[in-house]
């Protein structure tokens, strides 16, 4: 019996987006839609329903979904889901559109991307519905502080949400951003065609460091391959750019990893810096994608002191083979140990603290922005040099 890839959630992929004639016949009937300007995190939404990577989500929710998604992170109908994926208004433009009847049940709309005004896709309304922004704030993100950047994203958007099943035309101007983009059905394709089976995600929205090397190397011992899956939407504020993260993950797998034992693709997604629930949404993700195990480490999709450094890892505790096909490989701190003079982790090494230096993306930002560079037990001197001049081109800018 030849070698299977772990099927995706809900046992298949979703696809919704449209090529060809469909295509073309999609989009002259949308010429005449009303109009619908979506935000940069529903376009990125809206292309990771298209291409299935949100399987076996075929639209954004409808109220039924959303609150059973909020109560108890499933879908009406069982299958989890950890994070609602909702497209909304404001109760202003609601009254608007409203009164010129293009927003009722049954009706389409044409959803524009408001950064580049183009039809990205229509949706046939199913469903219109009220959010309770601090119920949803407390479910996904575990708080209802502003000061949280997931929260103040949600505390942005309209309060009126609109669900329905999704026609999509376009990938937002993938892989024309970045050639490293694919769909799942393509990594899907690529996996099969190595021949691999047993293969770890690695989810990063920050340059790989030596304490991220460490863990992905540990699984390359036993695993058939790594796949290294940047996000590439938009970040918070302070997070290192995307284009500049792919010229340092280009430039670590050049120097310092087998190539026909890695992957690396990217997906167009915004962090919603949930933790925990994230963590979940990633893994599902992966699974999608083809991936059997997750790597999921300290602070796993975190942001500040709002999750402590392995709630990400315990909600998985909670779910059996049933709910998630993929499995979490749960990782311990990392340091780099000056008794061992290697890369450690509570688990392998037995020496005093004192020994230890604790490595982290924030630290590592920290140092570059003050001029610092980095010793090599943090980065490698290929990745620092390139973030060195990142930082050195921002301050140019100020100037």
């Amino acid at each position: 019996m030849g070698l299977e890839l772990i099927r995706p959630h809900g046992n298949k992929l979703t696809l919704c987006l449209l090529e060809g004639i469909e295509l073309e016949e999609a989009l002259k009937k949308a010429a005449s839609l009303p109009q619908l300007f979506i935000t940069s995190e529903e376009v990125s939404d809206l292309i990771m329903i298209a291409i299935g990577a949100f399987s076996p989500i075929k639209g954004f929710m409808k109220e039924d979904d959303y609150s059973s998604v909020i109560e108890s992170m499933r879908l009406k109908d069982g299958t989890l889901w950890p994070i609602p994926i909702t497209l909304s208004i404001t109760s202003e433009d609601y009254q608007k559109y409203k009164a010129e009847r293009s927003v009722e049940i049954g009706h389409e709309l044409a959803l524009v991307d408001q950064e580049s005004n183009g039809i990205i896709g229509v949706i046939r309304i199913e469903d219109i519905f009220t959010r309770d922004k601090s119920k949803e704030s407390e479910a996904v993100f575990g708080t209802s502080d502003i000061n949280h950047p997931g929260v103040k994203k949600l505390y942005e958007r309209g309060e009126v949400c609109i669900g329905g099943k999704v026609k999509v035309f376009s990938e937002g101007g993938y892989p024309e951003k970045f050639p490293q983009y694919a769909r799942p059905s393509e990594v899907r394709e690529i996996f099969a065609q190595k021949g691999w089976e047993k293969i770890v995600a690695f989810q990063t929205r920050n340059p790989i460091h030596r304490s991220h090397e460490y863990l992905t190397k540990v699984v390359l011992e036993t695993f058939d391959g790594l796949f290294i899956h940047p996000i590439v939407g938009k970040l918070k504020q302070g997070d290192i750019p995307a284009d500049i993260r792919m010229v340092c993950y280009q430039a670590l797998l050049d120097n310092y990893y087998p190539k026909e034992r890695v992957v690396l693709k990217v997906y167009p997604m915004e962090m919603r810096y949930a933790g925990p629930k994230e963590a979940v949404l990633h893994a599902i993700i992966r699974q999608n994608y083809g991936c059997s195990h997750i790597i999921i480490g300290r602070d796993h999709a975190g942001v500040g002191n709002y999750y402590a450094p392995f709630d990400a890892q315990r909600i998985f505790d909670g779910f059996n083979n049933e709910d998630l096909k993929i499995k979490p490989i749960k990782m311990d701190w990392t340091f780099y140990c000056s008794k061992c003079s290697s890369m450690a982790s509570f688990k392998t090494c037995n020496h005093d603290k004192s020994f230890h230096k604790l490595i982290s993306g924030t630290k590592l930002r920290q140092m570059l922005a003050a001029g610092k560079r980095p010793p090599e037990y943090i980065s490698r001197p290929e990745v620092s040099d390139i973030l060195i001049d990142y930082y050195q081109s921002l301050e140019r800018k100020k100037k």
